[in-house]
């Protein structure tokens, strides 16, 4: 069976050693917006906190994310990131 892509993103994120992560998919809220698709999975937010966040700055955490979901991020709509590094 083909993977969820917020399990996709469970996996690649795991990278990371988060201590906390949590990877919500909200599409059915954006139901009827621009860029939501019959079936969801447009429309994500990550809550994650990691040591690798220590020492950078907000974008800097977020290019680390981006880098790490890698071609998954095209595949969606919406990310929204509530990162910490504890």
């Amino acid at each position: 069976m083909k993977q969820s892509i917020a399990e996709e993103m469970q996996a690649r994120l795991a990278a990371l050693e988060p201590t906390r992560l949590e990877v919500i998919d909200e599409s059915e809220q954006h139901r009827g917006h621009g860029g939501w698709r019959e079936g969801g999975q447009t429309h994500f937010r990550i809550r994650m906190a990691s040591p690798r966040f220590q020492g950078l700055g907000r974008v800097e955490q977020h290019r680390l994310v981006n880098r790490t979901l890698g071609d998954i991020v095209p595949r969606i709509h919406a990310l929204a990131l509530e990162l910490s590094a504890n």
